[in-house]
């Protein structure tokens, strides 16, 4: 019964932290900032599936929180060498 509330409460928290960097991508100064912005919201995603992963009790969100760390990492790695070189394939 405990574990229910921490959940809920830990996915209320997480979404918060979605919605504020969210916030971060749309106000910020700069590209880097930004694509700092969007890392920080592929990990809540991460954190969000995880969370309800656990919560409906299925795995098959654990597997969905994979394809989005890959996806994620592989996004923001593109997006720091576009912006050191000015392109992706060399």
């Amino acid at each position: 019964m405990m574990t229910a509330y921490a959940l809920s409460f830990a996915i209320g928290c997480f979404a918060l932290a979605l919605l504020l960097n969210l916030w971060r991508l749309i106000t910020s100064p700069t590209l880097p900032d930004r694509i700092l912005a969007v890392d920080t919201m592929v990990v809540n995603v991460i954190a969000l599936v995880v969370l309800y992963g656990i919560k409906s009790g299925t795995g098959l969100n654990f597997e969905a929180a994979v394809l989005f760390a890959m996806t994620g990492f592989i996004s923001t790695v593109a997006f720091c060498k576009y912006l050191l070189r000015g392109s992706i394939i060399e």
